[in-house]
């Protein structure tokens, strides 16, 4: 049997995936992180991180198994927090949780549990690892959660074959409702607790309060392009364009560049890098037939481009484009080469049904052309491609 680390928030998944662990002959640890204390800038009112470390401290000792606190604080405001608000700034959006696995989870506390002489560290994820023999060796895919309501594989889109080399996810196989079932039956005081929601381990985020305390208000003005504006001229011809060049790989992954000219002023905003394509409140702007939802922010010029209706073509997009630097492929045996062309299913956030998309890998990057547009495409976003239920590789939307 193994020594497995078990990153325990606190919450029932981490949890039963600790008892699962335990009830195989495991030797296991249970870590809680502590990845928050920085006082300059505040998450929320609450401190849910103590709830949750004192949840955490009262499962070990119900599960007789050895608990201790992880200080990742410093690590996760340098990988994490930092480049949230870089980003916001640029006029991108980020996903943390999914560099909160990468750059934490998978990295850092998994570092220190090697350093206790771990075989392994579990998580409480809805995902599942198998392993595979291929032409370059064994492999290990990362395979879908069972659990079709509550499947995180998108959030581990980052990890590597080192990584997942390390990784349990003892709970994969399971529903969130045999989850919950098992914690009642053994007793443990979380059974019943709420998901918790929020940023990675930290808890709940009032996101705009959040950024301005490191972004200041910068006042702007927001922008409604109307639905028949002539910039959607060829939308209807893009729509249905056949790949036949790299010309038109171009054309389909480059957003539409808007200026003032195009629209007319409905309100103003307090800064361009609040917001993010696809949102719909705190616009704060009335009297339309229906909602507004942002299709552009400029940063540079702090304007913000909004269209009336979810069904605006300002929304759909038919492509996208990643750069060499910003692909990954958790399965390196699928690699794409130069002028290389593959079909696979894709998401572009957590819980997205997934769509099916081609991948063209060209010498600067890799371009993404799906079958029919999607929507609130924004760069800074990750792309996550699958092979039937298998997440084979991800990339950051430029």
């Amino acid at each position: 049997m193994a020594k497995v680390v078990v990153g325990l928030s606190g919450g029932v998944d981490s949890s039963v995936a600790a008892y699962l662990l335990k009830e195989q002959g495991h030797e296991v640890i249970a870590m809680f992180m502590k990845n928050w204390h920085d006082k300059s800038v505040t998450i929320s009112d609450e401190c849910p991180w103590i709830d949750d470390s004192n949840d955490a401290m009262l499962v070990a000792d119900s599960l007789g198994i050895p608990f201790q606190t992880i200080d990742l604080s410093d690590e996760y405001k340098k990988r994490i927090v930092d480049y949230m608000f870089a980003e916001y700034e640029a006029g991108r959006t980020p996903n943390p949780d999914v560099l909160c696995n990468r750059e934490i989870k998978f990295d850092v506390f998994l570092k220190a549990a090697v350093q206790l002489g771990a075989d392994y560290v579990a998580t409480g994820h809805y995902c599942q690892k198998m392993e595979i023999e291929t032409p370059i060796g064994k492999q290990y895919q990362l395979i879908a959660g069972h659990d079709d309501n509550k499947d995180q594989s998108y959030f581990l889109c980052q990890v590597t074959q080192q990584q997942l080399a390390k990784a349990l996810f003892p709970i994969g196989h399971l529903t969130k409702p045999e989850v919950r079932e098992i914690a009642n039956k053994i007793g443990l005081t979380n059974a019943n607790k709420k998901d918790s929601q929020g940023l990675c381990f930290i808890g709940k985020v009032r996101l705009p309060e959040f950024l301005q305390q490191q972004l200041k208000p910068k006042k702007g003005l927001i922008y409604e392009i109307d639905n028949g504006s002539e910039i959607y001229t060829n939308f209807d011809y893009l729509k249905n364009l056949n790949i036949e060049s790299k010309e038109d790989l171009i054309t389909l992954s480059t957003p539409i560049k808007y200026s003032p000219e195009n629209g007319k002023k409905v309100g103003e905003h307090g800064g361009a890098h609040y917001y993010t394509i696809g949102q719909r409140r705190g616009l704060n702007v009335g009297g339309k037939a229906e909602g507004l939802f942002i299709i552009a922010t400029d940063t540079v010029e702090n304007a913000i481009y909004v269209g009336m209706s979810e069904n605006h073509n300002g929304l759909q997009r038919r492509g996208l484009f990643i750069p060499n630097e910003d692909i990954h492929w958790i399965r390196e045996d699928f690699v794409l080469n130069n002028n290389e062309h593959i079909d696979y299913l894709l998401r572009i956030r957590y819980r997205q049904p997934l769509v099916k998309a081609t991948l063209y890998k060209e010498p600067e990057g890799l371009f993404i052309i799906f079958e029919e547009p999607i929507k609130a495409i924004a760069a800074g976003q990750f792309a996550a491609w699958y092979l039937d239920n298998e997440l084979i590789g991800s990339g950051v939307i430029s």
